[in-house]
């Protein structure tokens, strides 16, 4: 097995509001969008963000596990200065994300802090010295 992740898929309860969220309040672009369905983000060269119906997720792999405190995942994003990492919430925030941990200096060098999705889904936002360009 080729070592690689193709896509990332996350099961949305609303799926307007995830569109909104990722397309007009972070400006990227759908891949493939099918209203009521799946909402699809290239987010990298060979990896798809795909952000389907919950409905439509359980449909296709089972019940979704419920219960208090958060996913047990993150995904990250990483950028290339502290002050990027600060423009990013702030823009993560003005688009209808939720501020978890404002930036700040972490214990393993960096630069990071974290947002929350319209469905609770955690996102890094962190400069990285040791991943300068990933």
């Amino acid at each position: 097995m080729d070592q690689r992740i193709s896509f990332v898929t996350l099961a949305v309860a609303d799926l307007d509001a995830t569109r909104r969220f990722y397309l007009d309040g972070l400006g990227w672009t759908a891949e493939l969008d099918v209203p009521g369905e799946v909402l699809m983000i290239r987010a990298g060269e060979h990896l798809i963000l795909s952000l389907w119906v919950e409905s439509e997720f359980e449909a296709e792999v089972g019940p979704v596990r419920r219960g208090p405190g958060v996913a047990p995942l993150t995904l990250a994003h990483n950028v290339r200065s502290p002050e990027e990492v600060d423009a990013l919430l702030a823009e993560a925030e003005a688009g209808g994300g939720r501020i978890l941990r404002p930036g700040h200096r972490a214990d393993w060098g960096g630069y990071t802090g974290y947002f929350a999705d319209p469905d609770g889904f955690l996102w890094e936002v962190a400069w990285n010295p040791h991943f300068p360009h990933v």
